[in-house]
C-alpha cells in the first residue's frame, strides 16, 4: 500500500524592500485619522478671523473672493453677528484679527479698553422700511408706517435698532410729534441682530421692520424708503484687534477694504464708500 505523500504549501518569495515599504504605506491609514487625499491644513498664520457685523455678511464674501486671489497665501474666516454680540465676545477674550462694526460706539468702546488698534470708516449704509410681499398692513410709504399691526426692530443695543429709533424721532419732528410713539405702539419683537428683523418680515411674522437698505435688497420682501429727512447715515468701522494672532493679515485686509475692487463690491449689496483718502 503506497504511502500518501504530503502537500507541501507554495513557499513565499522572500519580501523585497519595495514591496516592505509598500506595506507600510498601506498601513498608514490605520494610525491616524489623516487620509491620503485630504488636502494639507494651512499653516494658523495663513489664516484671519475677522468679526464682522451681520449685515456685512453678503457683501464680505464677495470682498473675501477678491481679497483671497490677491492674497492666495491667507484664508478669511468670518464670524457674523451683531456688532454688540461681537464686541462683547472680543471683550470676553475670543480669538479675533479684524473687528468690523456697523456702529462705531461699539469700536469706541474697544478701543478705550486697549483692544482694537486705529479705526477706520470703510462704508455707510441708510435705512429703509421693509414689508412682505403680500403687504397686509398696505403700507405703501413711510407715513404709512403706523398702519402695522406687527412691527419688528432690532434691540436697542443692536447698531440697526438704535438708528431705527434714531430715524423714528428724526420723523417725529417732521412728520409728527405722535410719529414715533404711533409706530412703536406697534412693536412686537426686538430681535438681536439685522438679520432676524428681517427673517421675521420675509416669514410673515411681522407686517414691517426697519433695517439697513443693504438688506431690504431681499426678493422675499418690498422697500419702502426712508424720506430724507427721517434718514440716518450708519457708519461702519474696522479696527485690528490687539493681539491678533495674524496682525499682518489683518492690516492686509484693512487696507483691501479702502481698494476700489471692495468699494465696487460695497456698493453692488448697497453701501456707500467714503471718498478715497488722497495720496501722501
Amino acid at each position: 500500500m503506497r504511502a500518501r505523500r504530503r502537500r507541501l504549501a507554495p513557499r513565499k518569495p522572500p519580501e523585497t524592500p519595495g514591496a516592505l515599504a509598500v506595506l507600510a504605506l498601506a498601513a498608514l491609514p490605520a494610525l491616524g485619522p489623516a487620509c491620503a487625499d485630504e488636502p494639507p491644513r494651512a499653516p494658523s498664520s495663513s489664516r484671519i478671523a475677522v468679526f464682522a457685523a451681520s449685515s456685512l455678511t453678503e457683501a464680505f464674501r464677495r470682498i473675501e473672493r477678491l481679497f483671497e486671489a490677491a492674497h492666495p497665501a491667507v484664508d478669511a474666516v468670518f464670524s457674523f453677528a451683531g456688532s454688540q454680540t461681537l464686541r462683547l465676545q472680543i471683550e470676553r477674550g475670543a480669538q479675533a484679527d479684524v473687528f468690523a462694526s456697523a456702529d462705531p460706539r461699539h469700536a469706541a468702546l474697544l478701543a478705550e479698553a486697549g483692544l482694537v488698534g486705529a479705526r477706520r470708516v470703510f462704508a455707510h449704509n441708510e435705512l429703509a422700511v421693509i414689508v412682505p410681499l403680500d403687504n397686509p398692513a398696505e403700507i405703501e410709504s413711510f407715513r404709512d408706517l403706523p398702519r402695522a399691526r406687527r412691527l419688528v426692530l432690532g434691540s436697542e443695543g443692536v447698531p440697526a435698532g438704535a438708528y431705527a429709533r434714531e430715524v423714528l424721532a428724526r420723523a417725529a419732528k417732521s412728520i409728527d410729534p405722535a410719529f414715533a410713539d404711533d409706530v412703536l405702539e406697534r412693536l412686537v419683537s426686538e430681535e438681536s441682530s439685522v438679520r432676524l428683523v428681517r427673517a421675521k418680515v420675509e416669514m410673515g411674522e411681522a407686517d414691517a421692520a426697519i433695517v439697513y437698505r443693504s438688506d431690504a435688497a431681499s426678493r422675499q420682501v418690498r422697500h419702502v424708503p426712508v424720506p430724507p429727512e427721517a434718514s440716518v447715515r450708519a457708519e461702519y468701522v474696522a479696527a485690528v484687534v490687539a493681539g491678533a494672532a495674524n496682525p499682518a493679515g489683518a492690516a492686509a485686509w484693512l487696507d483691501f477694504l479702502a481698494s476700489e475692487r471692495a468699494r465696487r463690491a460695497l456698493a453692488r449689496h448697497g453701501f456707500t464708500a467714503p471718498a478715497p483718502a488722497p495720496p501722501p
